[in-house]
Protein backbone atom coordinates (compact mmCIF):
# COMPACT_ATOMS: atom_id res chain seq x y z
CA UNK A 1 0.00 0.00 0.00
CA UNK A 2 1.26 3.46 -0.89
CA UNK A 3 2.19 5.48 2.18
CA UNK A 4 3.49 8.73 0.69
CA UNK A 5 1.06 10.88 -1.28
CA UNK A 6 2.71 13.87 -3.02
CA UNK A 7 0.07 16.61 -3.08
CA UNK A 8 1.06 17.74 -6.57
CA UNK A 9 0.37 14.23 -7.92
CA UNK A 10 -2.98 14.01 -6.10
CA UNK A 11 -4.06 17.37 -7.49
CA UNK A 12 -2.99 16.37 -11.01
CA UNK A 13 -4.92 13.09 -10.84
CA UNK A 14 -8.06 14.82 -9.52
CA UNK A 15 -7.83 17.34 -12.34
CA UNK A 16 -7.19 14.65 -14.97
CA UNK A 17 -10.32 12.79 -13.84
CA UNK A 18 -12.29 16.06 -13.80
CA UNK A 19 -13.72 15.32 -10.35
CA UNK A 20 -14.36 17.82 -7.55
CA UNK A 21 -13.45 15.07 -5.02
CA UNK A 22 -10.73 12.48 -5.52
CA UNK A 23 -10.31 9.81 -2.83
CA UNK A 24 -6.69 8.68 -2.56
CA UNK A 25 -6.75 6.56 0.59
CA UNK A 26 -9.23 4.05 2.01
CA UNK A 27 -8.64 1.76 4.97
CA UNK A 28 -11.21 0.56 7.48
CA UNK A 29 -10.42 3.26 10.05
CA UNK A 30 -10.33 6.24 7.68
CA UNK A 31 -10.42 7.58 4.16
CA UNK A 32 -8.87 10.68 2.63
CA UNK A 33 -9.28 12.75 -0.49
CA UNK A 34 -8.67 16.03 -2.25
CA UNK A 35 -11.71 18.31 -2.73
CA UNK A 36 -11.61 21.41 -4.93
CA UNK A 37 -14.30 24.06 -5.35
CA UNK A 38 -13.87 26.87 -7.91
CA UNK A 39 -14.13 30.55 -7.03
CA UNK A 40 -17.81 31.44 -7.07
CA UNK A 41 -18.73 27.74 -7.08
CA UNK A 42 -21.35 25.91 -5.06
CA UNK A 43 -20.73 23.16 -2.53
CA UNK A 44 -23.50 20.58 -2.92
CA UNK A 45 -22.43 18.09 -0.25
CA UNK A 46 -24.80 16.58 2.29
CA UNK A 47 -23.99 15.62 5.91
CA UNK A 48 -21.79 12.55 6.23
CA UNK A 49 -22.13 9.55 8.53
CA UNK A 50 -18.51 9.97 9.63
CA UNK A 51 -16.51 12.57 11.50
CA UNK A 52 -14.45 14.64 9.12
CA UNK A 53 -11.49 16.98 9.09
CA UNK A 54 -10.75 19.50 6.35
CA UNK A 55 -7.33 21.06 5.88
CA UNK A 56 -7.36 24.13 3.61
CA UNK A 57 -4.41 23.72 1.24
CA UNK A 58 -5.21 26.96 -0.58
CA UNK A 59 -8.01 29.42 -1.18
CA UNK A 60 -10.48 31.51 0.76
CA UNK A 61 -14.19 30.98 1.48
CA UNK A 62 -16.74 30.71 4.26
CA UNK A 63 -18.06 27.56 5.88
CA UNK A 64 -21.57 27.36 7.27
CA UNK A 65 -22.03 24.90 10.14
CA UNK A 66 -25.38 24.02 11.68
CA UNK A 67 -25.04 24.17 15.45
CA UNK A 68 -26.61 21.65 17.88
CA UNK A 69 -29.38 24.17 18.69
CA UNK A 70 -30.32 24.32 14.99
CA UNK A 71 -28.85 27.75 14.32
CA UNK A 72 -26.27 28.23 11.59
CA UNK A 73 -22.89 29.85 12.03
CA UNK A 74 -20.50 31.07 9.34
CA UNK A 75 -16.73 30.91 9.64
CA UNK A 76 -14.15 32.47 7.31
CA UNK A 77 -11.62 29.85 6.19
CA UNK A 78 -8.32 30.31 4.39
CA UNK A 79 -5.05 28.59 3.56
CA UNK A 80 -3.68 26.67 6.53
CA UNK A 81 -6.96 26.36 8.45
CA UNK A 82 -8.17 23.04 9.84
CA UNK A 83 -11.88 22.39 10.32
CA UNK A 84 -13.58 19.58 12.26
CA UNK A 85 -17.13 18.56 11.34
CA UNK A 86 -18.92 15.97 13.46
CA UNK A 87 -20.81 13.09 11.84
CA UNK A 88 -24.26 14.15 10.60
CA UNK A 89 -23.52 17.87 11.12
CA UNK A 90 -24.85 19.96 8.23
CA UNK A 91 -22.08 22.01 6.64
CA UNK A 92 -21.30 23.75 3.39
CA UNK A 93 -18.62 25.98 1.90
CA UNK A 94 -19.94 29.18 0.34
CA UNK A 95 -18.78 32.64 -0.78
CA UNK A 96 -15.73 31.02 -2.37
CA UNK A 97 -13.46 33.97 -3.16
CA UNK A 98 -10.45 31.97 -4.37
CA UNK A 99 -10.42 28.38 -5.64
CA UNK A 100 -10.64 26.24 -2.51
CA UNK A 101 -8.36 23.21 -2.38
CA UNK A 102 -8.89 20.93 0.62
CA UNK A 103 -7.51 17.71 2.05
CA UNK A 104 -10.43 15.79 3.57
CA UNK A 105 -10.14 13.02 6.15
CA UNK A 106 -13.07 10.80 7.21
CA UNK A 107 -13.04 8.51 10.24
CA UNK A 108 -14.09 5.79 9.90
CA UNK A 109 -13.81 5.53 6.12
CA UNK A 110 -16.52 7.48 4.28
CA UNK A 111 -19.52 5.31 3.45
CA UNK A 112 -20.15 4.86 -0.25
CA UNK A 113 -23.92 4.37 -0.06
Amino acid sequence: MQQIFPLRELQAERSRRQLPYFEFLRVSAMSAGVYVLPAGGADQQKPHSEDEIYYVVSGRACMRLRQPDGSERDFAVATGDTIFVAAQQEHRFHSIEQELSLLVFFAPAESTT
